[in-house]
């Protein structure tokens, strides 16, 4: 049988690790697949350099569009990045009748129920492994080893570059900014890490796992997503010593209320309990945790980037794309787990309506009566305290007051940290970080 041919859309780090994989490991895929898997066009910005990667083995184009439309491709692996241009270039593709494999989670977050649609009306497959959590095999997981069950809630730390500043901030008790900088010089932090930092791209890879735990339409614009950029070291600190680790958890999970059944989608800062085993993963590792009726709880863990890593789940792509090439469309795994006439519209819950427990961290001033302010403004709005860390003021005339809640609506917080930031022995802001204790 004929090799596969594909056609590389940019030949960057996953690019490049993508073409020394599939060329080291040739005989090895090809065994798995039935078939070869050869890459015979690559798309590059910069020619010279596509050349040297490739050893001129492959033809090396400036124009993307000349790879889609060619008559020998028959798989697209988009590697691009950005959002309209791979759009363009996916559906362009897709018309052509060419399978595509993409690493491009921005893109599926924001047009991914364009792209499905389309591909599931010319009859090909959009494979899309490596978009989320790099080389750990999340996306099948969900899609396939877990159809029998009832998925109940994900809960991921999906970004490598957050969670090692978090390490370094917890272990060596420095600050954002510094954090930040030594990511940048060490490669794990872009020169402008503003997706990473602020949690967008944990939110794009959360709302894609979502349409596929839940069958629902992706839905990035009703995401909630906060970032870590203004958490303080004394927060991870006081939150070591009550137990806990602070993570950027995305979390979605089935929920019911008043109005019936619900989905959160929310990224933001997270206490988890230490003991956990989630909230042991250090450094630029990511890890998802998910939950499930039959199966109960299991965790998947490994490098969320990197060359080969990413690679990894791209030939893996490749490989279920070439085994299925000849198989009736009908009969392929459905893009997001479920087939498209049984997707459901369920609600994405508004973060008010969400319910958790808090970490809150007062800042005031030392003097007779403002604990017992801070429990009366709690308990009229309906909210209990579970634990409560003070520090002893020494030589300052100001204190900080850490309270952890039991569980409560978004809103109700809301609307006490709202009065508790009137009170005149109160210092600036208060300091509000989620708490889950993922049970």
């Amino acid at each position: 049988m004929k090799p596969i041919k594909v056609g590389l859309l940019g030949i960057g780090t996953v690019g490049a690790g993508t073409f020394n994989v599939l060329q080291r490991n040739q005989e090895e895929i090809r065994r798995r697949a039935g078939r070869g898997i050869e890459i015979a066009m690559v798309a590059a910005r910069n020619i010279e350099r596509a050349r040297e990667l490739t050893g001129n083995q492959v033809e090396v184009v400036a124009d993307p569009f000349a790879v889609v439309n060619h008559p020998d491709i028959d798989i697209v692996v988009e590697l691009i990045g950005g959002y309209e241009l791979p759009r363009e270039l996916v559906l362009k593709a897709i018309a052509n009748g060419k399978h595509v494999v993409t690493a491009n989670k921005a893109l599926l977050a924001l047009h991914g129920n364009e792209i499905f649609a389309a591909a599931q009306e010319k009859g090909v497959t959009v494979a899309f492994e490596a978009a989320v959590a790099g080389g750990v095999p999340i996306i099948k997981a969900l899609r396939e080893g877990l159809t029998a069950n009832r998925i109940e809630s994900v809960a991921g730390i999906i970004n490598g570059t957050t969670n090692f500043i978090l390490t370094e901030m917890r272990e060596k008790g420095l600050d954002f900014a510094t954090v930040l900088k030594q990511a940048q010089e060490l490669g794990y932090a872009e020169a402008d890490p503003t997706f990473d930092i602020e949690g967008v791209d944990a939110a794009h890879k959360l709302t894609i796992m979502s349409a596929i735990a839940f069958g629902i339409p992706v839905q990035f614009d009703k995401a909630y997503i906060e970032g870590i950029s203004q958490l303080q070291a004394a927060d991870i600190r006081y939150a070591e010593e009550l137990g806990y680790r602070i993570k950027l958890l995305g979390i979605t999970r089935r929920v019911q209320n008043e109005t019936g059944e619900g989905i959160e989608l929310r990224v933001h800062p997270t206490l988890i309990p230490a003991a956990r085993l989630i909230a042991n993963v250090e450094g630029p590792m990511n890890a998802v945790l998910v939950q499930a009726d039959a199966v109960g709880s299991s965790m998947y863990y490994g490098r969320g980037a990197g060359s080969e890593p990413t690679a990894s789940a791209v030939i893996a792509d490749l490989v279920d794309v070439t085994r299925l090439a000849t198989v009736d469309p009908y009969c392929r795994v459905p893009h997001l787990a479920f087939q498209p006439n049984e997707m459901t519209d369920v609600a994405i819950v508004p973060m008010a309506e969400i319910t958790t427990s808090y970490y809150l961290r007062v800042h005031v001033k030392d003097q007779l009566g403002v604990m017992a302010d801070l429990t009366r403004i709690l308990a009229d709005t309906g909210i209990s305290i579970d634990a409560v860390l003070q520090k002893e003021p020494g030589d300052e005339t100001d204190i900080d007051i850490i309270m952890l809640t039991h569980q409560t609506r978004e809103k109700h917080i809301d609307a006490a940290i709202a009065r508790i930031e009137t009170l005149p022995a109160v210092i600036g802001k208060v300091t509000r970080i989620r708490l889950e204790t993922l049970s």
